[in-house]
């Protein structure tokens, strides 16, 4: 006759070996990333990962598009078993502090890895006589409220980096809201704004013909997406720094093994020189790291958005 002891141990060990086996034959179907609507830059970067992730596991990964809006909730509530991961950046991290949402992005996923990031570039239309940050503010302060800068969206980097630099700088700007970044640079080059924190993807282009003047990038450091701008904390707004980043997750709760290994995978395929050169054509920049590191940014992201939000109204604690 077996101890107590004896069968207890058995039993757990029978039990460590049925959860590890899943692993190790991890995938055995197809695997689904789910993302936001087609055109969008989760969508390019999901598209972009698929097929090189698909031939690292062996196993096909299909790219499963759905309402930006609704995107975190179908991860969150779906199997922590690795067959269903997202592909997520700004709206999906800050969506839950602007409005009531299905999901939190701290509690309800597994960290996988950081994708990429991209800063936002502060452009103006040449006619505006200003060569710098300083003169812009200089100008901003003599005229309060008179400077137009487009945004895309409620919420979007375009719209956060504008009342980041009203909070910094203490001046008074007024915003002009379009429905994407391509909208609002039309109008800045028709002059009907005169500013917008822009995409780099979007803004090169016309930076390089110098239909648009680069003033400063939103980043802690200089970015080599826009090479020779300076940031806008080096030009005296002291720790501002806003960029926007994508990431890869699962649901809340897998086997510490099937991370590491999609962790493996991930970083593997991001540091392809096919893939960096499609991103930098995008407007970003590939940065993986370890889920922990994952884990901090975005913990140290909601604590730093949660305050502005609340600061200008966004918040549904308001």
């Amino acid at each position: 006759m077996y101890s107590f002891r004896t069968v207890a141990f058995l039993l757990l060990l029978a039990s460590a070996h049925a959860g590890a086996a899943p692993v190790q034959d991890y995938p055995t179907r197809p695997v689904r990333i789910v993302t936001a609507t087609p055109g969008g830059g989760n969508d390019y970067l999901a598209r972009i990962i698929a097929p090189a992730l698909s031939s690292a596991m062996g196993q096909q990964v299909i790219v499963d598009n759905r309402v930006s809006r609704f995107v975190g909730g179908i991860v969150a509530r779906a199997a922590p078993d690795g067959y269903t991961l997202v592909v997520g950046g700004g709206t999906m991290q800050f969506l839950p502090l602007t409005e009531r949402a299905d999901y939190d992005v701290l509690t309800d996923f597994a960290p996988i890895s950081q994708l990429e990031r991209s800063p936002n570039v502060l452009v103006v239309n040449p006619s505006l006589k200003v060569s710098t940050v300083n003169e812009l503010i200089a100008l901003a302060r003599s005229k309060p409220g008179a400077l137009l800068y487009g945004t895309g969206g409620t919420g979007t980097s375009l719209h956060l980096a504008g009342e980041m630099f009203m909070i910094a700088t203490s001046v008074k700007i007024t915003r002009v809201p379009y429905k994407s970044t391509g909208p609002a640079l039309l109008g800045l080059l028709t002059n009907e704004v005169h500013i917008v924190f822009a995409t780099p993807g979007s803004a090169m282009s016309h930076i390089k013909d110098s239909r648009l003047k680069a003033l400063g990038v939103t980043s802690a450091q200089p970015s080599p997406l826009i090479p020779g701008v300076p940031t806008l904390a080096s030009q005296g707004l002291r720790d501002y720094d806003l960029d926007t980043i994508g990431f890869i997750l699962a649901p809340a709760k897998p086997p510490p093994p099937l991370i590491k290994r999609l962790n493996q995978h991930v970083v593997q395929l991001m540091k392809q020189g096919d893939v960096k050169d499609r991103l930098a054509a995008g407007g970003s920049e590939v940065v993986t790291g370890t889920p922990a590191e994952l884990a901090a940014k975005l913990k140290s992201d909601d604590t730093r958005m949660r305050k502005l939000f609340k600061d200008i109204g966004l918040s549904p604690d308001k």
